[in-house]
């Protein structure tokens, strides 16, 4: 008898709940399930501005590994005109060409002036002309440009 009562409110209670089911169900909603991509690349919402996005993205990326480049073969060339022995072949070659700017100074205004004179150096030709008061300096480059330099003799007072 026990066992029959127990099969009893179990029966009893399953169609309860069923019947509460029947009873709330007209006042249950249900919708379809939509599914959205958030990703422009697959929705196609604002797809343009997602394109252009990502091409201002690679385009600033790349123009900064260039520059990045740049600026390190920069270094190096800085590196490299700063070693001890660039440094003496500069100080040597400005010592030369004191050397030279001076004898030809001396060749102008020395003690026996020349009227004139012819210097070639790396290329380049100096011509310069001693006239009654002005010096005319000729200077042609390796490919032919030419520079005319006039100076007045008078002027040069201390």
């Amino acid at each position: 008898m026990k066992n029959n009562l127990f099969w009893f409110l179990g029966i009893y209670s399953y169609m309860a709940f069923f019947m509460l089911i029947l009873f709330y169900s007209d006042t249950l909603n249900s919708d379809e399930i939509l599914y959205k991509f958030k990703s422009p690349s697959f929705s196609g919402i604002n797809t343009s501005s997602h394109y252009l996005t990502i091409e201002n993205q690679e385009s600033t990326r790349k123009q900064a590994i260039k520059d990045e480049i740049e600026a390190y073969k920069d270094e190096l060339a800085r590196d490299a005109d700063n070693t001890t022995l660039a440094r003496f072949i500069r100080n040597l070659e400005s010592r030369i060409y004191a050397q030279l700017s001076r004898q030809m100074v001396e060749q102008l205004f020395g003690e026996t002036p020349q009227k004139s004179g012819k210097l070639e150096l790396e290329g380049n030709t100096i011509e310069y002309i001693v006239e009654a008061e002005t010096i005319t300096l000729t200077i042609t480059d390796e490919f032919g440009g030419t520079t005319n330099i006039t100076v007045p003799i008078g002027d040069f007072t201390f």
